[in-house]
């Protein structure tokens, strides 16, 4: 899990460096990353669930519809603001989850999970209300937005059932494949030939280690752990992408912008917590 993690957390050097629309990333890896896991069905004599999508194709076209709007957001503001300021932005998402959850299966929302919303969005007003709009609010925006779409695969996902969590990212890879294709083809079309070695690298690490290799790792540890477990080491990503870019890539980070990113992760940490022990009860 913490490798996982950790690779999760490292995507944004590769993404930075891969001269391709967003869509086309998202597009690639989406395909990439089916593949190897389909291989990793056969090889593990996981059978391929068919059924699955006769009985629930809408469903997981719709999830790989937001996956892929999710990654192409993410990516895409990547480069109109910092990777620390878009990966925050983009960390609200468990957080959305748990407000919109009430709405849509009538779930009750704790003391505990208002007040983890409350400070989260303070924790958003303090990144976004010291960084420059006119130069960062654009890919402030695209990173709330991206965590949206990532609220809404969580969402979606409530709906799946009787589907493993690996075949269920398989045939989400191929829905959003297929629905990236045309996306991909109308909005600019496909530049593959103008990658040089360290383009096809780049995109190589992405497609293979960043989606194929942390998923099967992600799906291999979540039946070892706790909830609790999970939940924790899930902020490796965060703080991993942080890190590299005010160590790697040098961005600027304040102390007010640093103290509103402690808050979004200790607050959607504390909120999955809270969830967690609260399903664990009612169980």
């Amino acid at each position: 899990m913490m490798l996982s993690m950790t690779i999760f957390g490292t995507i944004s050097i590769f993404v930075r460096y891969l001269p391709l629309s967003s869509g086309e990333i998202a597009l690639y890896r989406s395909v990439m990353a089916a593949l190897p896991i389909f291989i990793v069905l056969l090889c593990t004599k996981q059978k391929l669930r068919l059924d699955a999508w006769k009985r629930q194709g809408l469903l997981l076209m719709l999830s790989g519809l937001a996956l892929g709007l999710n990654w192409i957001l993410l990516f895409e503001a990547y480069q109109h603001t910092t990777v620390s300021t878009a990966t925050l932005c983009y960390y609200v998402a468990p957080v959305l989850v748990t407000v919109i959850s009430p709405l849509l299966f009538r779930e009750k929302m704790t003391k505990s999970q208002i007040v983890c919303f409350v400070m989260s969005t303070v924790g958003i007003l303090l990144i976004t209300g010291f960084r420059d709009l006119h130069t960062d609010g654009l890919g402030i925006a695209l990173g709330l937005g991206a965590a949206v779409f990532y609220a809404c695969m969580v969402l979606l996902n409530k709906g799946i059932r009787g589907v493993s969590g690996l075949q269920r990212t398989f045939w989400q890879f191929v829905s959003a494949s297929i629905v990236l294709l045309p996306y991909v083809a109308c909005s600019g079309g496909f530049h593959l030939n103008a990658l040089d070695g360290k383009g096809w690298l780049c995109l190589l690490v992405v497609g293979l280690v960043h989606t194929a290799l942390a998923y099967c790792l992600y799906f291999a540890a979540i039946g070892k752990l706790t909830g609790q477990q999970i939940a924790i080491l899930s902020y490796i990503d965060p703080l991993a992408a942080v890190l590299i870019s005010v160590f790697v890539l040098s961005e600027e980070m304040t102390l007010l912008q640093a103290v509103g990113g402690l808050l979004i992760l200790v607050f959607s940490l504390w909120n999955e917590l809270a969830t967690n022990k609260q399903r664990n009860l009612s169980c």
